[in-house]
């Protein structure tokens, strides 16, 4: 499987330069299956949220980005189960010209965050929080956890409801091409 979608991947990055929807439609594979394209894509909206550090932050600050956006609660099971995928491909993928972007949307202390990433050994993601849901509103987001795939541009090109691993061969796949010059 992964030798197949390798040369997937390969074929794509030789037809263009950037990641046809087409292309990137023919890598999902497993969970990424639920992954679905954007026909029309749409500008991020400029909704503030709250930094781990306490500032505000809007998404354009991601500029330049392939960025996976995650919406998630404390309380939510499959959010639970998804975050260490996140994690794992933040490891692995994560660099100037990419990010995973953790959101907690609704009342989610920071002490709650922190004690969830504590019990489930995560200290690579940012602890965001939009506490009165107004990102998560704006986007659409109804319930979690929700991962939204922004291009550089900040603009979102896909969408996944519920969990998903996230680092598998599949989910790496996609964000290589995403990422390819």
């Amino acid at each position: 499987m992964r030798y197949l979608l390798t040369a997937v991947l390969y074929t794509a990055l030789a037809t263009t330069a950037n990641a046809d929807i087409a292309a990137l439609e023919g890598l999902r594979t497993g969970d990424m299956r639920k992954l679905q394209f954007h026909s029309e894509i749409t500008k991020a909206p400029e909704v503030a949220f709250i930094r781990a550090d306490g500032s505000e932050g809007v998404l354009s600050d991601y500029s330049g980005k392939v960025v996976v956006l995650n919406f998630w609660a404390t309380w939510c099971a499959p959010c639970r189960k998804e975050m260490p995928e996140l994690s794992a491909l933040q490891s692995t993928m994560g660099r100037d010209d990419f990010a995973v972007v953790t959101i907690a949307t609704g009342p989610n202390t920071p002490a709650k965050i922190a004690a969830f990433f504590d019990d489930i050994q995560i200290d690579n993601l940012p602890a965001h929080r939009d506490p009165r849901q107004a990102l998560a509103r704006e986007m659409g987001v109804l319930g979690l956890p929700v991962t939204v795939v922004l291009d550089r541009d900040g603009q979102e090109i896909a969408r996944l409801l519920g969990d998903a691993n996230w680092h598998s061969d599949s989910a790496l796949a996609i964000m290589r091409a995403l990422i390819a010059p």
